[in-house]
């Protein structure tokens, strides 16, 4: 994982030293766990059969799309996971998510439900056009291994990008589509900028701000 340019090093010591692609499968497996009672990959993948197999491989693209493009934190054990896209590239490229795709995806699951998902972004770049139009640090995923959950792993992954994003004097911004999620975010000094619906089935977003 790279350091952006002109940003000071990390020192943290729940950051690896390498992120090789076994370490990066465990990731995507974490994240595919952590994500699969979401409302959103509920919404667009409702069978639970076909969630299971497709979630996987749609992690592993977005972690190796911030790896490319941003950061992505880790435990020693793998066992919670953080992807950051960093100022100015905020949003999502296409183009790198196709090559993030390759040999990600399975065969027999195909570019459907990353199409499906990706007819969100545009929802989502307007929230962030006008809640945070100015430079800042982009959670795109939060994910906690669910036996680990409550246990502060979440809360220290996020404390360590809110630090960066704070000593770098950019804010921090995120989205949830989880309501419960939104008090979690709220102690660690996140206030809510905006709350959207994104389908007729009660599919929400709350886009939230840490200056």
């Amino acid at each position: 994982m790279r350091e952006p340019d002109g940003y000071p090093p990390l020192t943290y010591p729940w950051r690896p030293e390498a992120f090789n692609p076994a370490r990066q499968c465990q990731a995507a497996g974490v994240l595919a766990r952590a994500f699969f009672d979401d409302p959103l990959m509920c919404d667009y993948l409702p069978d639970p059969g076909r969630r299971l197999h497709v979630l996987p491989g749609f992690m592993l693209t977005m972690v190796r799309y911030c790896r490319a493009v941003g950061e992505v934190w880790t435990t020693p054990e793998v066992d919670g996971v953080a992807c950051w896209l960093p100022p100015g590239r905020t949003d999502l490229r296409l183009l790198g998510l196709a090559r993030a795709a390759v040999g990600a995806v399975p065969v027999d699951v195909g570019w459907k439900p990353l199409w499906q998902l990706s007819r969100l972004r545009p929802v989502l770049d307007r929230l962030h056009a006008v809640h945070v139009p100015r430079l800042h640090w982009y959670l795109m995923l939060l994910g906690v291994e669910p036996a680990r959950k409550g246990q502060g792993v979440g809360g220290k992954l996020l404390s360590m990008g809110v630090e960066r994003s704070r000593a770098a004097r950019f804010p921090a911004y995120l989205e949830t589509m989880l309501e419960r999620n939104v008090a979690f975010y709220q102690r660690h000094g996140f206030t809510v900028v905006g709350e959207e619906a994104l389908s007729s089935g009660g599919l929400r977003v709350w886009a939230m701000l840490k200056e």
